[in-house]
């Protein structure tokens, strides 16, 4: 990586933190931390999971539990069982706690407003169009990917998938074998199923299956509408192909629908050539395959 490019990031960095003083130990003259305001904000109104709440920040067991118990000494949170399951913590906001939340609200409003007071109009809208941009690669970056048929997360995202195709697809969608019985046949030695994650929450997947000396064949390609947008779904496909390539795959092919627009797009730009129907599957009607 070049160090110029790492040099604008520590640069940006320290003008950010100073900007809107996060070292300052009473951000936003409230008395506490930016780290405790903002595991307030994100408890929300509603409560959340202390796991979800750790997941989302990205924050080490430990420091949750430290700034829990301080702002549980403020009395602005109460951490209970959930109702759902005795075992699951919740963090919930007391009355003072969603007041405390309302008035952070209104102090962020006017420190993001007083950030952008001193510009034109054009520098504003530069600003705030360079903020989106920077915000929407740094969540791409947030992405993980990993190799597991076997979990909840797997399981979920290929519900989500097969419920997109049947709001989708012009008759609706059939899955004859079910989740299970999917997954099963991306399990290795016979194929490989990837997860994507944002934040500890599942929004991607896809699957290949394995043939022998024959083509292998992608399957489940599926992103979440909240994370499209971010390029996820040219980063499954790519992972797929590495692994594809990594098993000795030397032709890799799918076939598509035609109301799923975004994907025959996404597979004609990566290199993929439309071919002869090699299968009579139902919902089929477009053909891929790329030469790795």
């Amino acid at each position: 990586m070049q160090d110029a490019a790492v040099s604008q990031v520590r640069s940006f960095h320290r003008l950010v933190t100073q900007r809107v003083g996060a070292l300052d130990d009473h951000y936003l003259s409230r008395g506490r931390p930016l780290g405790e305001a903002r595991v307030l904000w994100e408890i929300g109104p509603e409560g959340c999971d202390v796991r979800r709440l750790r997941s989302r920040l990205g924050l080490d067991a430990g420091y949750l539990s430290r700034l829990l118990r301080a702002l549980e000494r403020d009395r602005l949170i109460q951490v209970v069982p959930s109702e759902r399951d005795r075992r699951v913590r919740t963090v919930r906001l007391t009355a003072a706690g969603r007041e405390e939340r309302d008035l952070l609200d209104l102090r962020s409003n006017e420190l993001a407003a007083s950030l952008l007071e001193p510009l034109t109009a054009s520098r504003r809208e530069r600003l705030v169009t360079a903020m989106a941009e920077v915000e929407r690669l740094l969540t791409a970056s947030l992405v993980e990917i990993t190799v597991d048929p076997r979990s909840a997360d797997a399981r979920f995202c290929l519900g989500e998938y097969f419920a997109e195709l049947d709001r989708r697809f012009d008759a609706g969608f059939d899955p004859v074998r079910g989740i299970a019985a999917e997954l099963d046949l991306m399990r290795p030695p016979a194929g490989v199923f990837v997860v994507a994650t944002l934040h500890g929450e599942p929004v991607g997947c896809g699957g290949l299956r394995f043939y022998g000396d024959d083509p292998t064949e992608l399957k489940r390609m599926w992103v979440a509408e909240s994370a499209r947008g971010l390029g996820l779904g040219r980063r499954l496909l790519e992972e797929l192909e590495r692994l594809a390539a990594e098993h000795g795959t030397r032709v890799l092919r799918l076939e598509t629908n035609r109301n799923l627009v975004e994907a025959i797009a996404l597979y004609r730009s990566s290199g993929y050539r439309e071919v002869a129907p090699f299968n009579d599957l139902p919902y089929a009607h477009h053909w891929f395959e790329k030469r790795l």
